[in-house]
């Protein structure tokens, strides 16, 4: 039987906390957006406020929807305030940092709390291993920007329980969401896949064959939205290198998904992507 969600806590303000807090808001569920960083939850604010703005201009919500669905967000800053029936973390791609915050959560919070994780490619079954009632944790990874992708991964772990993995799935559904169910694995579905939209055509421009400019024409000009490049400098090249040391670690470091060095070099000058204004190209603004 699957639980019945009216309040959802999402755990860290970054683009991706905010982008499922504006997600959950809109679909009419009272939403909490957590952050420790008083300076990250006020750009979370902003950055929401100019996300629901654009959807009035567009004439897609009306002013007074606007401000409905921006009263549905509670911004805080102490755990004790994060009391839901669903808590989705989006921080760190680090293991340690979300078993730590849902053991947090799990003493103030009821026992049947259900506890998502947004990781793209960390081991679900690992992280659940070290929470209090490991059933209850479950993968649910969105795609950036999340107030626009369809797409989320419900990703069981070796102890999650089907209810739970059901009731996120469904939970999905009420977010205008695409879910797909699939089991713990290296990358889960999509990253698997597209890992290689990447590293092949880096390794284009590493060996000289193309420009980042050619390759990122060409693909699009195939049919894809965007190119390899434009879509790393979205996503951050130190999310997406963080995705591919995660899946070249996990599958014994086969040559296959060794990470570039290209965007190593990127990562390293703090060249990331749109978030730091010049990654692959550079951005204004």
């Amino acid at each position: 039987m699957t639980q019945s969600i009216n309040t959802i806590c999402v755990i860290g303000a970054g683009t991706m906390g905010s982008g499922i807090a504006q997600t959950a808001a809109q679909n009419g569920f009272y939403t909490l957006l957590f952050d420790i960083n008083a300076g990250v939850l006020d750009k979370a604010k902003t950055s929401i406020e100019k996300s629901l703005q654009f959807l009035v201009d567009k004439e897609k919500i009306t002013a007074e929807e606007k401000e409905t669905i921006f009263q549905r967000i509670n911004f805080v800053s102490d755990t004790n305030d994060c009391l839901a029936d669903i808590i989705i973390e989006a921080i760190v791609e680090k293991v340690d940092a979300k078993v730590s915050i849902f053991n947090q959560l799990a003493e103030v919070n009821h026992s049947e709390v259900i506890f998502a994780t947004n990781t793209s490619s960390l081991s679900v079954s690992e992280i659940q291993a070290k929470v209090q009632q490991p059933q209850r944790v479950v993968g649910m990874h969105f795609f950036n920007p999340a107030q626009v992708m369809k797409l989320v991964e419900v990703v069981k772990g070796e102890q999650t329980l089907d209810s739970v993995a059901e009731t996120v799935y469904d939970l999905c559904l009420q977010l205008k969401k695409t879910p797909v169910m699939c089991k713990d694995a290296p990358g889960f579905i999509v990253n698997r896949v597209a890992r290689h939209y990447y590293l092949e055509a880096m390794r284009l421009v590493e060996k000289g064959i193309a420009t980042i400019e050619k390759v990122d024409e060409i693909m699009e000009t195939s049919g894809f939205k965007m190119g390899p490049f434009k879509l790393m400098d979205l996503i951050g090249n130190d999310v997406n290198l963080a995705v591919s040391q995660s899946l070249y670690d996990a599958c014994n470091q086969v040559e296959r998904f060794k990470p570039s060095a290209l965007q190593m070099d990127k990562v390293a000058k703090g060249e990331l992507g749109k978030k730091t204004g010049k990654g692959f190209y550079e951005y204004k603004g």
